[in-house]
């Protein structure tokens, strides 16, 4: 490309050329200046509340105030805090394990087999990942907590031991199981495995020394991300595990909201800040490992229909738990929302003498319609803007080493994900603490909650919209370069073209994820203004059958909302393969 460039520079000027043709501008400036609005996004409304909690935390005030670090040592001496450190680490690790054993067969079935309703099942798979950890929490509570479906069949209560807390969770992760390692092992050339069971390998033998290497990456990346999500778990945990079990997340929201030691809280977040990074960092090296190590082939081609009672076998037990394990807890809750005659839970959200709000709770749908579509514009333009730049290449150096803005760039990849697993309690808490002067005083204003939820939303635009920018052809950017076109008329004329549908796809999971966001909107919604999670949280706090049916009620209402964009996700959709 700078061989073309250099043969239109020698060229003599006609008569007709007023003026030389205009270089393409650096990508190094380009590249910043599409930074600047997302670094200062993340810097003002992530960054500084988080180090506001600990700064809070960890130093005392007045003017001789300093550092206090020895409360760190304090904090995790305490044998509740390491109590809680463990729990969320071997559940994790629990959850993880459980969610590879049965999700792995599921990939499988995805990836080599084609059957009528594969699409429609590819989708139900997929709505527990978009579900708002709230609604999940009452699914399973309706499942097997008290007065519950097993508990009527069979006295069975699970609700407040860590077995609800599991099976949530694999219910939550089945889909990242099944989309990432399934759309990787769609794409891997099955003769590869036939020629070693033609040398003498068995079944058995063959997948162990040649699939499963080859997936090997994948299967680290969907682990780790599962690791990640309930790591961080917080509206599944507070729901299912009652008192007697806590994650870091639940015991930060503990200590802020209920205790007010944030001594703890900030040691907390550190911890789990510092788990975060290194996880996401392990990530990162497995998603390089996969793009480069593997030959790939197309998807439509590997699959076939099940051949033999052994794959129809598995089929059907692939089948039976997606009904078991989605499809039972999400009809339960639809079938308790429907207890009362005559619609009567749900005609109850329309008045507002229960006391728990200022408002009627169906206000909450509205609220969080309004606040999720703001939300989703503003992690689309911030996400874009960072897939862009993350996408834009510089030109090398002439001593060979890397530019400088190559290396800021990557340490700004890994900044995006962070809210992905940073405490989103002491994101909403931060909020309430550093939002309250001018001119960043937002604590009354009704923007606090989308920018929360942008977040969160953020992540998810980048990381939809990122392959689709690097796979178009770099030559036609430069092309419109040489041509004098700017780097914003370049990415109207010549990107956005190419990844509309992407965009829409990135905006439609933004939206799923702002609709559903709670940890840190619990702490910011104002009770004339709650958000579906946060109702349905307060109305599960509340005794009595009548708030029972109404989060049932609201959790059936968010959840069909959630399915619905997810359908719409599915319809965009062009490209069946790859990661989730």
């Amino acid at each position: 490309m700078d061989l073309a460039r250099t043969e239109v520079a020698k060229e003599p000027p006609g008569p007709a050329e007023a003026a030389p043709r205009r270089r393409p501008r650096s990508g190094g400036a380009a590249r910043l200046g599409l930074m600047a609005l997302p670094v200062a996004f993340f810097g003002v409304f992530f960054a500084y509340p988080v180090a506001a909690i600990v700064v809070r935390g960890l130093r005392t005030e007045g003017r001789g105030g300093g550092w206090q670090f020895g409360r760190i040592a304090e904090a995790l001496g305490d044998s509740g805090i390491r109590h809680v450190l463990w729990f969320t680490t071997w559940q994790a690790l629990v959850s993880t394990v459980l969610t590879l054993l049965i999700a792995l067969p599921g990939a499988y079935v995805f990836a080599r087999f084609d059957f009528r309703g594969k699409d429609v099942l590819r989708a139900v798979v997929t709505v527990p990942f978009v579900l708002p950890t709230v609604v999940v929490g009452t699914a399973f509570l309706a499942l097997v907590g008290r007065g519950g479906l097993l508990d009527e069949l069979g006295g069975v209560r699970l609700d407040t031991t860590v077995w609800a807390i599991l099976l949530a969770h694999v219910f939550f992760n089945y889909a990242v199981v099944v989309r990432t390692v399934g759309g990787l092992w769609a794409q891997l050339d099955p003769r590869q495995e036939e020629a070693a069971r033609m040398l003498g390998a068995s079944p058995l033998g063959a997948w162990r020394k040649v699939t499963l290497p080859a997936l090997g990456p994948a299967v680290a990346a969907a682990a780790l991300m599962v690791f990640l999500f309930t790591f961080t778990s917080f509206g599944v945990v507070q729901i299912l595990g009652g008192p007697t079990f806590s994650t870091l997340e639940v015991e930060i929201y503990r200590q802020t909201s209920e205790i007010f030691d944030l001594t703890t809280a900030a040691v907390l977040t550190l911890v789990q800040f510092v788990a975060v990074a290194l996880i996401l960092a392990v990530h990162a090296w497995t998603v390089r490992r996969r793009e480069t190590a593997l030959r790939l082939v197309d998807a439509s081609l590997t699959a076939r229909r099940p051949r033999g009672a052994g794959q129809w076998a598995l089929l059907a037990g692939v089948l039976a738990t997606v009904v078991v394990l989605i499809l039972l807890p999400l009809g339960v809750l639809v079938e308790r929302s429907l207890d009362a005659p005559g619609f009567g839970y749900y005609q109850a959200l329309t008045s507002d003498d229960s006391g728990i709000f200022l408002v009627a709770p169906i206000e909450a749908i509205g609220n969080s319609l309004s606040y999720a579509c703001a939300a989703t514009a503003i992690a689309v333009l911030v996400g874009g803007l960072a897939a862009a730049a993350l996408t834009l290449r510089t030109r090398p150096r002439g001593d060979g080493r890397t530019p400088a803005t190559d290396r800021l760039v990557r340490g700004f990849d890994a900044l995006l994900m962070l809210p992905l697993g940073v405490s989103a309690v002491t994101v909403g808490f931060g909020f309430l603490i550093a939002l309250d002067e001018p001119p960043l005083d937002l604590r009354s204003s009704w923007i606090l909650v989308p920018l929360a939820q942008a977040l969160v939303g953020v992540p998810f635009v980048v990381r939809t919209m990122l392959p689709v920018l690097r796979a178009v052809d770099q030559r036609l950017r430069e092309a419109a370069a040489v041509l004098g076109a700017s780097p914003w008329r370049v990415w109207r004329e010549v990107d956005l073209p190419l990844v509309r549908r992407a965009l829409l796809i990135a905006a439609g999971f933004a939206f799923a994820v702002s609709l559903g966001e709670f940890g840190a909107t619990v702490f910011i919604a104002r009770a004339d203004n709650p958000t579906l999670p946060v109702a349905v949280a307060r109305l599960l706090g509340r005794p009595g059958d009548l708030n029972y049916g109404q989060a049932m009620a609201l959790s059936t209402i968010l959840m069909v909302v959630c399915a619905v964009a997810l359908l719409v996700l599915e319809r965009l959709r062009t490209d069946r393969t790859g990661e989730f």
